[in-house]
């Protein structure tokens, strides 16, 4: 009796960076990808020890899972962290319609990028802001990061204090657009 080979389906995603940029690619991950717009070649493998890396022009990174929740995830590689999305292109359809309903609303919320511990509030309620200012200090991995105001407006609220922690998307600040 002969066999017949099931070809196996490919699903589109759409990763999508911090800032919102786009990388396409095809699930199971294909050998060749898309990265600012050429195509290389990328090798997932896994090592005995469970250890997980890329082979990118003949060089392996170390890649490990920080965080996975829902789509967003956060990996490390080689001691970076990168924070993406992964999004078909319906949900990611969907997810750029509510950002522009976002867009409108009067409020904008700062959220954590990362997680760690707040050091210093540069802002109090009803204080003005200007889009681009610093807010807050947050230390994480060792490292002060300034948090910089979405938009220019005033304090609405602040829903930390110093010395919290706070994980990645905890709200931070609410500003009202001026």
């Amino acid at each position: 009796m002969a066999r017949v080979a099931k070809k196996k389906k490919s699903t589109r995603l759409i990763a999508l960076s911090a800032s919102n940029k786009a990388y396409e690619f095809r699930k199971p991950l294909e050998k060749r990808v898309k990265y600012q717009g050429k195509t290389v070649d990328i090798k997932l493998r896994e090592a005995p020890h469970g250890f997980t890396y890329i082979v990118w022009k003949n060089k392996k990174y170390m890649l490990d899972v920080i965080e996975k929740n829902q789509n967003r995830y956060t990996i490390m590689i080689n001691g970076v962290w990168h924070s993406f999305t992964v999004e078909t292109p319906i949900s990611l359809k969907r997810r750029r319609f509510l950002e522009k309903q976002r867009e409108t609303s009067s409020t904008v919320a700062v959220e954590a990028p990362m997680p760690g511990k707040i050091v210093e509030i540069l802002v109090e309620e009803g204080s003005e802001v200007k889009e681009g200012e610093p807010i807050i200090i947050l230390e994480a991995m060792k490292m002060q990061n300034e948090i910089a105001s979405h938009a220019s407006g005033v304090v609405k609220s602040i829903g930390v204090k110093q010395n919290d922690v706070v994980m990645k998307d905890d709200l931070l600040i609410e500003i009202q657009k001026g």
